[in-house]
C-alpha cells in the first residue's frame, strides 16, 4: 500500500486559527454607506444595500463580482467587509477558475491592507501566510502552490519571504510541487516572461523574474536533482542560467516549435 502524506495537524490548526482570526477581527464591518457601482456592469441596487449590512453572507456570484470588481471608491472598505468569506472560498478553491491567481492578489492590493490598523492588517498577514504553510504540506491543494504563490505575491508586493519558506519545507508534498512549479513556469521563463500576469506593474516584471530564475537555479535544481526529477525538467531550468546562442543552441534547448 503507498504511503500517504497527511497535512501536518498544526499547519490545518493554524490555518483554522487564522480564519477565525479573520472571522473575529473584520466582524460587523461594511462598505461605505455612501460607495455605489455600475448597475450595469457590477449588479442591483439591492446587492450593493447587502455589502452595508454586517456579516450576511453573499451568493457566490456576488462574492466573485465584489472582489473582482476594480473601481470601488472605498475598496479597503468593501474588502474588510468580504474578507471572511472570501479567505474561506479561496482555502476552499472555491474562486473563478477563470480569474488567475494574480487578479486575487491584486484585489488584496488594491485594498492597500499592508496599511490598515495593527489588528487588521496582522491578520491577514497571518492568513496568507498560514494559508502558504499549509499548502507546502498539503498533497493534494485546493490551490497549486504555483498559483499561490502568484497570489501571496502581488498580495504582498514581495516575493522573497514565500520562497524562503518553501526553502525550509522539505517534506515529500513540498518537494512534489516545486517539480509541478518548475514544469509550469519554464515556458515562460525561458521566454523571458515572469510566468503569471504582472500588466499593472511592468517595472516589477524583470525584478520578480530574475528572482524567481535565480531561486530555480541556486535552490530547486539542486534540490531536484537529490529526488530524482526527470532530466528534462533539470535541463530546462539549466537553461534559465544561459542566455543568447548558448540557450538556445544548447542540445536540451526545446525548439521553436514552443518556444
Amino acid at each position: 500500500m503507498p504511503m500517504t502524506h497527511p497535512v501536518p495537524h498544526s499547519a490545518r490548526r493554524r490555518l483554522d486559527a487564522a480564519l477565525d482570526g479573520l472571522a473575529i477581527t473584520f466582524r460587523g464591518m461594511t462598505a461605505h454607506p455612501d460607495e455605489h457601482n455600475c448597475e450595469c456592469h457590477w449588479g442591483s441596487a439591492e446587492e450593493l444595500a447587502r455589502l452595508k449590512v454586517p456579516d450576511v453572507e453573499l451568493d457566490h456570484d456576488l462574492l466573485r463580482r465584489t472582489w473582482q470588481a476594480p473601481d470601488w471608491s472605498d475598496h479597503p472598505s468593501v474588502l474588510r467587509r468580504i474578507l471572511p468569506q472570501f479567505a474561506r472560498s479561496l482555502v476552499a478553491g472555491r474562486a473563478d477558475p477563470f480569474c488567475g491567481p494574480e487578479e486575487i492578489g491584486r484585489s488584496f492590493d488594491r485594498g492597500h491592507w499592508q496599511q490598515w490598523p495593527d489588528e487588521q492588517a496582522a491578520a491577514v498577514r497571518e492568513f496568507l501566510h498560514a494559508w502558504w504553510s499549509h499548502t507546502l504540506t498539503d498533497p493534494a491543494p485546493a490551490v497549486p502552490a504555483h498559483d499561490l504563490l502568484a497570489l501571496n505575491t502581488k498580495a504582498s508586493g514581495t516575493l522573497r519571504p514565500w520562497l524562503a519558506h518553501w526553502e525550509t519545507q522539505t517534506g515529500t508534498p513540498a518537494t512534489r510541487h516545486l517539480a509541478e512549479a518548475a514544469a509550469h513556469w519554464e515556458y515562460d521563463l525561458l521566454s523571458d516572461e515572469l510566468p503569471w500576469a504582472a500588466w499593472d506593474d511592468e517595472d516589477d516584471e524583470g525584478e520578480r523574474r530574475a528572482e524567481l530564475t535565480a531561486w530555480l537555479l541556486d535552490h530547486a535544481r539542486p534540490r531536484l536533482i537529490a529526488h530524482g526529477a526527470p532530466d528534462e525538467l533539470l535541463h530546462r531550468i539549466r537553461l534559465l542560467g544561459l542566455t543568447g546562442p548558448a540557450r538556445w543552441e544548447d542540445p536540451h534547448w526545446p525548439g521553436p516549435h514552443r518556444y
